[in-house]
Order: structure tokens, then sequence, then C-alpha cells
């Protein structure tokens, strides 16, 4: 809004905009804002009039044939009012004159800018210009003047919910520890339980199978020996599907000792996932973490997903296992939600969802690193939420679905506690990459 056409002889009232709750990411132009623009051909008096009825108006802002001119603070022109001579020398001359004698530096900010960084700049200017206004330029041509106080309490506001958020992200890390620690006891006492019975059926299983084997050849051997048999054991032979017994219990045995095998690597992989809350590292064979995690993630891997795997030749890494088996079960969780988030939407016949991960040595900056590289070909992060996607409490799953934990716990444990590094990848419509760095000398 601008004051003071040409044709008018009297001033507007100066008006503020209403102020808005405050984030992180408030800018200049979510502040109470004063809006009071003068043509510099007008007189000195005009502002003073303005000033009485506007206690908290902090300045004035000069402009020229309709463009910015400069700014002068209600400091300022009190100050060369009470000067010798001021009211006679300012109040009936143009403000250009007071401005030319003035002669403040003002410093000049886009609307956009965060209020954060907006008080941090306001700080570095000299200490006698630390309480002007500052000039915010909403658009082009358009600008409202801000007071140093207001400035200062938003920022404290800021700083208080940053505080806030803090100390929320702290308990909910607290929270999240807790609960992984408790999980981790808890899995660790099922695989223990479950592998009691396990290596019993494991260890007897051969002698069941070697049994298996003579009892089938000493019918073999009735049967060459001979082959007339008594009614009672025709009978019987006919009854029970001899035949088929004979034949299809070598069949059970393997499948027997398949799944046998397989219940030995689930109790291992549980109790691989149940060291979650240990901080001690050992040496540990990375790609004994990935198949624990794809173990464990099997059931939902099954649904059409295709999983490809280009191990290189890793040494051994000094690390937590169990915790790097949790930034491998977010990731891979977080990709095939991806995956099956784009099956169900768009619904391709011929597209083929697929997870590939693949491990590596690779030297960088005279370090050598051991890089995990997990990609999926789903529909891809858009920018606006790569930047956040690392942030605690970020999600963009519904609510019960996700807790925004998952990547940024993710991104301690790979930065902070294993010295390493986390990257993302994406690009709509192809897919999302990350990349796990891992020092093998710290």
């Amino acid at each position: 809004m601008v004051f003071l056409e040409k044709s008018r002889k009297e001033v507007s009232l100066p008006s503020q905009t209403e102020s808005r709750n405050l984030t992180l990411e408030s800018t200049l132009r979510e502040l109470p804002l004063y809006d009071f623009q003068i043509e510099s051909s007008r007189l000195g008096k005009e502002v003073t009039h303005a000033f009485q009825l506007n206690p908290l108006l902090p300045g004035v802002i000069l402009t020229q044939q309709g463009k910015f001119g400069g700014m002068i603070s209600r400091r300022r022109f009190s100050e060369q009012l009470s000067r010798p001579y001021g009211l006679e020398l300012f109040l009936q001359r143009p403000l250009d004159s007071l401005y030319r004698f003035v002669g403040t530096e003002v410093l000049r900010l886009p609307g956009d800018i965060k209020i954060v960084e907006a008080a941090r700049r306001s700080l570095q200017r000299p200490p006698e210009l630390l309480y002007e206004p500052i000039v915010v330029e909403l658009e082009a041509e358009n600008y409202r003047l801000v007071g140093v106080h207001q400035l200062l309490v938003a920022q404290s506001q800021i700083h208080e919910l940053t505080t806030q958020l803090l100390h929320e992200q702290t308990q909910a890390r607290m929270i999240q520890t807790e609960k992984m620690a408790s999980l981790g006891q808890m899995v660790a006492g099922v695989a223990h339980e479950i592998k009691n019975p396990v290596g019993c059926i494991t260890c007897n299983f051969e002698f069941l199978a070697n049994y298996c084997q003579k009892l089938i050849k000493i019918l073999s051997t009735y049967e060459s020996e001979i082959p007339i048999k008594p009614n009672p054991i025709a009978e019987l032979k006919e009854e029970f599907e001899l035949d088929f017994i004979l034949e299809d219990l070598p069949k059970i045995l393997k499948s027997m000792e398949t799944g046998s095998e397989r219940l030995t690597k689930i109790v291992n992989s549980l109790r691989n996932f149940s060291h979650l809350d240990e901080s001690k590292r050992q040496p540990t064979d990375i790609h004994e973490c990935i198949e624990s995690t794809l173990i464990i993630l099997n059931n939902r891997l099954k649904a059409g997903i295709k999983l490809i795997k280009n191990y290189g030749d890793l040494p051994l890494i000094n690390c937590s296992s169990g915790q790097l088996s949790q930034v491998f079960m977010n990731i891979i969780s977080n990709a095939i939600d991806a995956l099956t988030e784009k099956q169900q939407v768009e619904k391709l016949q011929s597209w083929q969802p697929q997870i590939e991960i693949s491990t590596d040595c690779l030297e960088q900056l005279d370090t050598e690193w051991v890089l995990i590289r997990i990609a999926d070909n789903g529909s891809g992060i858009p920018p606006e939420i790569q930047k956040r996607i690392f942030e605690t409490f970020f999600t963009t799953k519904p609510v019960g679905k996700g807790t925004g934990l998952g990547l940024a716990i993710s991104y301690q444990i790979v930065t902070q506690k294993h010295g390493g590094q986390l990257l993302m990848q994406s690009q709509l419509g192809v897919g999302t990459e990350f990349k796990i760095l891992l020092p093998l000398v710290e």
C-alpha cells in the first residue's frame, strides 16, 4: 500500500500486517510488517503527524516517483528534530533534505529470507546501526518495515521452538532406542527358545534319514525275495499304498531337510538382529548382515519383487552388526513400500518391480571404504522431499504407518556411530538409490 500520492495533503495511517504462528522455516514476510511510504518531496511535519498517531511505527520509507528512495528511522528523525533549530530546519522542508543530512546506511532484505538469517545479518551491522529498522522487499518496488525489537522477539520464539523440538527429538530417540533394546532382548529370547528345538531337529534329522533309507532297503529286499505275499500282507500293501510311500518318503525327507536349514537361517538372522542395542563393534561380514535382513523381510519380498544381488569381495569390517542390520532393514523396507505403492497406483502390467543390492570396495580421499548400494525402480522422490529425507519426524506415510525416525536414525548410525556417509539419489519416474559408505580404517 503506497501512501501520499501527489494530489493528497494528509498522511494516511500506517498499516501493520498480522502476526502468524512461527516455525523454524518462517520468513520475514510472516512477521508484523509496517506499511508506511511517503514521497521524499513531502514535508517533514507530515511524518511527525504519522509518528504521533502510531507510537510503534519504527520509521518511514521514502519513495521517489513511486520507487524506493531510502528510509528514515523514528530514532534518527527524533534526533535531528531535537537538535538546535531542528524543528525549523526539517519540519518545513522536504524529507529528502533530512535524508541527505542523516545519510544512514539502510539494511534491505528480501521478504523470503528466514527470520534467523535476517536476525544474524541485522546484528552484524555496526553498533550505531543495530537498532535501525529493516526494509523488507516483498516484491519489486513493494516495501515494508520491521523493527529490530520485533525481529529479535521472533528469533527468541524460534529459539524456544528449536529447543522444544530438540527436546522432543531427544525424547523420541530415547523411546525408540529403548523400544529397539527391548525388541532386541525379546527377539534374542525368542531366538534362543527356537534354537534348542531347531537344533534337536537338525541334529536328529540325519539319523532319521538314515533309518528311513535302511527301512526302505529292507522292504525292497522283502519285495524281491518273497514275490508271492500272503493275503494279509498283500491287502495291507494295497491299503497303505506302499509303492507310493516308498516313492514319496525320500521327497518328504528332502523337504524336511530344506525346511530345517531354512529355520536355522531364520534363527541365526533373528540372533543377529537381536544385537540392535549393542554398541560394541567387532569384525563383521556385511553380506551376512544383508542376508539376515533379507531373510526377515522375505515375506514382503515375495510380492512379485525381483531381487538382484551383486556382491563384491569385501573384507570383514569393524562395526556394530545389529545397528547396520537396522539401517538395511529401514532402507529396504522403504524400497518395498515405494514399489508396492507404485504397483497399486499405476497398475502397470509390463513393469517389473526390483531392488538391486550391490557391494564393493573403493578408495576416496586416501581412505578405503566399503560401499553398499540399495536401489529400487519405484516412482522416485520429489526434490522438495529429498531435502528433508533424513530429518527427524519427517515422513510422507499416513499416520500409524511411519514415525519419521527410520531414516533419521539410520543416518545417525552410519555417520555418527560408524564415521561413514549415507547418501541418496532419486529421480522421479526412475527410482531411488541409497549409498552407504563405511570406512575400513577409522
